[in-house]
């Protein structure tokens, strides 16, 4: 584990561990793609916001899996994406004027389940939960800079979601993905052996 990923994970264990499949973060606390969802047109300043809090939370989310499974890919791979996503966005607010939100609420809004099988199931909601927010955020009327960093993203995502439904099917079948792996059985695993596709994302 590189050592940006194990300070990410160090600062987020104090995070509530949740054993609830299908619930990506806290209702109560609507945040990043949960926030955008709920209205239909959106502010500059708003889009930026929801799209960087999103992104801060997918970091938060997955830097916690990889602490408490012990896992690697795609994990690791998704979670150096998420940072390469958060830096195209941040040129943008200030081409815009728009103040950067703090990334450090999002530490209390990650929601980890009890099997590792079942954080494929989460990966493939909060992807979805991203796409659907860059696909309204892009029927609106954008500036240039932002809709090609919005659609970067949108694609970038679909790669992510992609590696996540690969992740369910395995564990569906029983093979090298760990669906028996839970918070109390940490040994060595199997994710991202040679040729695992998820191993080359990067976006």
């Amino acid at each position: 584990m590189n050592k940006q990923i194990k300070t990410w994970a160090a600062s987020l264990l104090a995070v509530a561990v949740v054993g609830t499949a299908g619930v990506v973060m806290a209702e109560e606390n609507a945040l990043g793609a949960q926030a955008a969802a709920k209205d239909s047109s959106y502010t500059i300043e708003e889009m930026l916001t929801y799209a960087i809090q999103d992104e801060y939370l997918a970091q938060a989310e997955y830097a916690v899996i990889i602490e408490v499974f012990d896992v690697t890919r795609p994990y690791t791979n998704i979670l150096r994406a998420e940072g390469n996503h958060v830096e195209a966005l941040l040129p943008l607010f200030a081409a815009h004027g728009v103040t950067v939100p703090d990334a450090s609420p999002m530490a209390g809004q990650a929601v980890i389940p009890d099997t590792l099988e079942e954080t494929f199931a989460i990966g493939v909601e909060a992807e979805q939960k991203n796409i659907a927010m860059y696909d309204a955020f892009l029927e609106q009327d954008l500036p240039d800079d932002v809709r090609v960093v919005f659609e970067n993203l949108r694609d970038a995502s679909a790669n992510h979601l992609a590696a996540f439904e690969r992740g369910t099917a395995r564990d569906g079948t029983g093979n090298r993905f760990g669906s028996n792996r839970s918070r109390g059985n940490r040994g060595a695993n199997g994710i991202g052996q040679q040729g695992d596709p998820a191993d080359c994302i990067i976006a």
